[in-house]
């Protein structure tokens, strides 16, 4: 089982990796930072259009973070269970600046309809351990993703933030928060 484990979170950890791949970078103006919410119904739009059983499994920022969790580009990710395909987005100032097929698979369930949106879970981690990393080591915000059964062997099929803070000085800080209460259920480091 642990194993299972390992290779599902590396794979999770892949995803932001594929995603900025196919991600234009080019700026033109300054983009006002937002919660991954604001942009859910565009990206719900355009995933349906590509399949109509597209569903949302996982979602992450795509640029840097703001101290209320919002960031000027996030990434969606999609996946078919018919055609057995992942698609990605990335939203930036109200538009999808890239939509890219996934070319490895991502068998991930989708994600429930009620989650807390970044802002909450980042006041849940912030919290619990992140502005003591934060003060104590010179640490940052740097993730937010939000995934079904990623990083709770446990628990299986919660759905949760995954908070990641890193900083020079420190190995990386993890801390999950269950996406439907708002609480953390975990925290560690690596």
């Amino acid at each position: 089982m642990f194993d299972i484990w390992k290779t599902r979170t590396a794979m999770l950890l892949a995803v932001p990796c594929a995603l900025m791949a196919a991600v234009n970078t080019s700026a033109g103006d300054d983009p006002i930072p937002f919660s991954p919410r604001e942009a859910l119904g565009l990206v719900e739009d355009a995933a349906l259009a590509w399949e109509p059983d597209a569903r949302l499994v996982y979602l992450e920022n795509d640029e840097a973070l703001t101290g209320a969790g919002e960031s000027k580009r996030w990434g969606y990710l999609f996946y078919s269970p018919t055609t057995d395909q992942a698609r990605g987005y990335s939203v930036r100032s109200g538009k999808i600046v890239a939509a890219s097929d996934l070319q490895f698979e991502f068998d991930a369930p989708p994600l429930p309809g009620i989650w807390i949106d970044a802002d909450v879970a980042l006041a849940a981690a912030e919290k619990k351990a992140g502005a003591r990393y934060r003060e104590e080591f010179g640490g940052e915000v740097t993730t937010l993703l939000l995934v079904r059964g990623g990083f709770d062997e446990k628990k299986p099929d919660i759905t949760t933030w995954t908070v990641i803070y890193t900083s020079p000085a420190a190995p990386s800080l993890f801390v999950l928060v269950d996406a439907v209460e708002g609480k953390v259920k975990k925290t560690w480091r690596g």
